[in-house]
């Protein structure tokens, strides 16, 4: 278990908009800070961040709460790994109790997996520097590769002894399961055999966005015809190559604040271009380039500079890739290397200065890129001239963004020398097909709706939980405004001069939450939601102690659910202004009012919401008897008598019926 002084000062130290700026690019928009979502696939950003409150909403998908909720929620990590992942970024020193055996049981199959992988990477780790056959073979390939010492140790390369089982051994007498090294691929098991995947090879961490292990990639030094060259990791629940970007990791501080992504194909060359000084670079691992990899780019920049080397069947195949990312509202940019070059071999002869330059100035525009490729193939033939002006269309219809799609037309129509009219009327057909498509696909999905039973729903509009407004209302007063001091009316019993006790109106200066306290207190009054009553008494509690409310403080103290409802106020404030009252039949004469009148508001619509349910619960009780006593009349009576008295005092309607 991690101790309380651990967590305290992780909470201390952590920084929403530097956490959540290592996944997001974020720009500034006001106090906050905006950006793209990185839980839904959209375009237009709707990602907030506050460093005031260091809070997170995501409008888009409905997610918030504070720095551990996000890393939890975007790495899927569990409370405490959550902590260890900012302990470690920030350098905090984390002190655990120590575990019981039950409480390592119940570490999770995926938990589990991780540890497997990071355990596995440090032993490739150590194969490479504390053995010789690690140091003899593995180690001099990385240093033929020019890779210097400090670049190994980055990456975290190592090396799999040249043994059948020899990783598989260490394991297992180090107590960690055959389950999991099978369920990883590290260890394959046929029937009573048990042997390493990786045997022989070079070893090529692949590490999530956040830095846990989720795999590997293995390259073979021998000359072995039937073994293949390179190896990855098989899929499993940790590992899904086709959602995974290698270098990412390193590489997403550099992203984001370079604005760009420089793709390519190889682990050695994301590793030779770091050394160099590029550090915004990623590779695909020689898988096909995903919809899932572009997306995960696209939450640190637009922009993407796709790098080749000059081998022709690669460049044709590579221009499918491009498609994808123009689907996805992407800028792309291609450079290509000299004939005979790679990214890697590139780096290693020239030096940033050098490697900067040129990638400054072959860096070409997708469209002119494109157009090279296939004029070339086209060379003087009309016929296959008309088909690649149909392909380039092809790409730019792909374009989601409509003036950028209207401006590469007009590069088209330069580049391929043809009208801007030919080229406009075939991105109409272009998307006439696909709209014809669409609309096909519709009427078939409604014609097979149309044989479905469908139950008949009730077409009644479910009336709004006014309860849940108002109690949410409170809420939202004492988060804004809870250590304020206000000016409050108060009704006082004094004695006359008759000696006789009359109320007495007066002013009083007190806390908001101190009002709100003590009013709810007097009426006896609970909140109908057992989820902002645990709100309500963490507010009133940290008001009370500190007289003021830290964010943070209060939501580590609460459910997830909880902490969603908190951040979703903070993020709202103006959701949670009586002005939109009139919306929810609770009507309300006054639209500018001040704190004080909030308050007072705010309570004693609560105070009437009770009181018309205590008659309704009263008369529901005479119904069924079809006989009421004069006791249950008299209450009535007091009730309407309390209910027209506090209508009046604050304007509202008094129409019997208005709050039901």
């Amino acid at each position: 278990m991690i101790s309380k002084s651990t967590v305290d000062k992780v909470f201390e130290t952590a920084r929403v908009e530097e956490v959540i700026g290592d996944f997001v690019q974020l720009k500034k928009s006001g106090s906050n800070f905006k950006g793209l979502s990185p839980f839904t696939e959209e375009r237009t950003p709707s990602f907030m961040v506050s460093p005031v409150k260091q809070i997170w909403k995501d409008f888009s998908s409905g997610k918030g709460g504070n720095v551990i909720a996000f890393v939890m929620e975007h790495e899927h990590l569990t409370y405490p790994e959550a902590i260890k992942y900012l302990a470690k970024k920030y350098n905090i020193e984390i002190e655990e109790t120590e575990q019981t055996d039950e409480q390592k049981q119940q570490l999770n199959e995926r938990e589990s997996m991780f540890l497997v992988s990071d355990y596995a990477q440090k032993q490739f780790q150590d194969n490479l520097w504390n053995t010789e056959p690690g140091k003899a073979i593995g180690l001099t390939y990385f240093k033929e590769r020019g890779f210097r010492d400090e670049t190994i140790t980055y990456f975290g390369l190592g090396y799999s002894l040249d043994d059948w089982d020899a990783f598989t051994k260490k394991a297992l007498d180090d107590t960690y399961q055959l389950e999991f090294l099978e369920k990883t691929g590290l260890t394959i098991v046929k029937d009573e055999r048990k042997f390493d995947r990786f045997k022989g090879r070079v070893m090529f961490p692949i590490h999530s966005i956040s830095g846990r292990v989720l795999g590997f990639g293995g390259r073979i030094l021998s000359n072995e015809k039937k073994a293949a060259k390179y190896l990855n990791s098989p899929e499993s629940e940790i590992y899904h190559k086709s959602k995974v970007l290698y270098g990412l990791y390193q590489a997403k501080q550099s992203v984001a604040k370079e604005d760009n992504c420089y793709l390519v194909e190889g682990y050695t060359d994301v590793i030779q271009f770091h050394q160099t000084g590029i550090k915004n670079v990623v590779a695909s691992s020689g898988t096909a380039l995903t919809p899932d990899q572009i997306r995960l780019i696209h939450r640190l920049t637009k922009n993407i500079t796709v790098l080749f080397d000059g081998d022709a069947a690669g460049l044709r195949a590579s221009i499918r890739g491009i498609d994808l990312i123009l689907e996805q509202g992407m800028n792309v940019k291609v450079c290509t290397f000299p004939e005979g070059e790679d990214p890697d071999s590139f780096a290693r002869k020239n030096d940033l200065e050098e490697l900067s330059t040129y990638l400054q100035e072959n860096a070409k525009d997708f469209i002119q890129f494109k157009a090279g490729i296939l004029v070339k193939e086209a060379a003087n033939d009309p016929v296959k001239k008309a088909e690649t002006i149909r392909d380039i269309v092809n790409s730019i219809a792909k374009i989601p963004d409509r003036i950028q799609r209207e401006v590469y037309i007009q590069e088209c129509s330069r580049i391929m020398d043809i009208s801007e009219d030919v080229l406009f009327n075939t991105l109409a057909q272009i998307g006439k097909k696909e709209l014809s498509d669409a609309s096909k696909k519709y009427k078939k999905e409604q014609q097979e709706k149309a044989f479905q039973v469908v139950k008949n729903e009730d077409n009644n509009t479910q009336k709004v939980d006014q309860f849940h407004i108002l109690e949410k209302s409170v809420i939202a007063i004492l988060l804004f405004f809870g250590n304020k001091e206000e000016e409050f009316n108060e009704i006082f019993l004094e004695e006359n001069d008759k000696g006789d006790m009359v109320e007495k109106e007066g002013k009083v200066q007190m806390k908001v939450y101190e009002k709100i306290f003590l009013d709810l207190q007097s009426d006896e009054m609970t909140f109908a939601d057992e989820g902002f009553q645990k709100i309500y008494d963490e507010l009133i509690v940290i008001l009370n102690m500190t007289g003021e409310l830290k964010t943070d403080e209060l939501l580590v103290k609460l459910t997830p659910e909880q902490s969603a409802v908190v951040v979703d106020i903070l993020m709202n404030e103006e959701k949670y202004s009586l002005s939109n009252w009139e919306g929810k039949d609770i009507l309300v004469k006054d639209k500018s009012m001040s704190v004080h009148q909030l308050v007072f508001q705010t309570i004693s619509m609560l105070r009437l919401k009770l009181l018309n349910t205590l008659v309704d619960n009263i008369q529901e009780v005479i119904g069924k008897d079809n006989n009421a006593t004069p006791e249950q009349l008299e209450e009535i009576m007091n009730y309407w008598s309390l209910r027209k008295l506090l209508s009046s005092k604050f304007g509202l309607v008094t129409n019997t019926t208005f709050i039901n």
